[in-house]
């Protein structure tokens, strides 16, 4: 029942919302990443939904494409702007998912979508990531975010999958935006976002 209908009806409404509530704070971010750069201001990728149904996820782009003499993309870490840090510090790059979540590829919670290259790496338990929309945040992510191994995370995705209901969003809405203030684990140890997944340890 929540799952179902009460969760997507939460979602439609809560993104509407809140999307007219920070239009001002989102026109701003585009107008500064228009002006200061020549790339384009939204980064759009394809990643796996629910049933691992592909679609388009849209945040602010906060790196750029920068190349070595390779033609090879440079490490996040060399990629990342100054802007681009503030705004994966608040949070603020995630933003324009507020359209993923209105147009139901999304909701504000559950496991956050990851890149396609990845399915074929899951064990049979991590596949079950994929039963449930992917989320703006999850239970993962108020668990320690980057900051934790691939297993550990896919783990917990798995719990939240098991564990869904309507007060334990809020909890994992309330520890998001504890998380955004505080700015912990929005890097890995190594990594200026996350190091790549090369596939289930158990």
């Amino acid at each position: 029942m929540y799952t179902n209908f009460l969760k997507v009806t939460l979602d439609l409404i809560v993104a509407s919302v809140t999307l007219l509530v920070l239009s001002p704070v989102m026109i701003i971010i585009f107008l500064v990443l228009k002006l200061t750069s020549t790339e384009p201001v939204l980064f759009t990728q394809v990643r796996p939904g629910k049933n691992e149904k592909l679609f388009k996820i849209m945040k602010f782009r906060t790196m750029t494409n920068l190349r070595g003499p390779n033609n090879q993309l440079l490490d996040d870490n060399e990629r990342i702007t100054a802007l681009g840090a503030f705004l994966r510090k608040y949070s603020l790059d995630e933003l324009p998912q507020l359209f993923n979540v209105i147009k139901g590829e999304m909701s504000f919670v559950g496991p956050r979508p990851l890149l396609p290259e990845y399915l074929p790496l899951y064990n049979s338990l991590h596949k079950r990531r994929h039963e449930v929309k992917p989320g703006i945040t999850g239970w993962a992510q108020v668990n320690g975010r980057n900051a934790i191994d691939w297993d550990t995370k896919l783990d917990l995705d798995i719990w939240y999958v098991d564990h869904i209901s309507f007060l334990l969003d809020l909890q994992i809405l309330f520890k998001t935006f504890l998380k955004i203030f505080n700015n912990s684990d929005v890097s890995s140890a190594t990594h200026a976002t996350m190091e790549k997944f090369t596939g289930s340890k158990t």
